[in-house]
């Protein structure tokens, strides 16, 4: 089964599948955790069982989407995950928006900006 999940997704050896298995475990985790914060910004700890966790999950998706991007360029891994994304335009849109907030957070930690006379 292994080489045929190998096969299917272009995988060279297992040290790559296991990247790619971390890089989805790493942002299934963060985005259910990011989601909590973003949950109790909209107040919808207050509302019905029935009705806050769809709408918990309606923010994990978009989050998962757009982390899942982003952990990929961080472990090196873009070319796999792309194989996994059926809609290109959307990948374009997350992918680039992940190096649109990279290029940002690097120039917001560099010392020009903290230390702005």
């Amino acid at each position: 089964m292994i080489e045929r999940i190998k096969k299917k997704w272009e995988i060279e050896n297992n040290f790559q599948l296991i990247i790619i298995l971390v890089v989805f475990a790493v942002t299934g985790s963060v985005s259910a955790k990011v989601s909590g914060p973003i949950a109790e910004f909209f107040e919808l700890d207050s509302l019905h069982v029935i009705l806050y966790w769809p709408l918990r999950l309606l923010i994990v998706f978009p989050v998962y989407q757009i982390l899942l991007v982003w952990f990929g360029f961080v472990f090196g891994i873009i070319v796999s995950i792309m194989t996994f994304q059926k809609d290109k335009f959307v990948f374009n849109f997350f992918f680039k928006m992940s190096i649109l907030f990279s290029k940002k957070l690097f120039k917001f930690l560099s010392f020009g900006i903290l230390f702005k006379d």
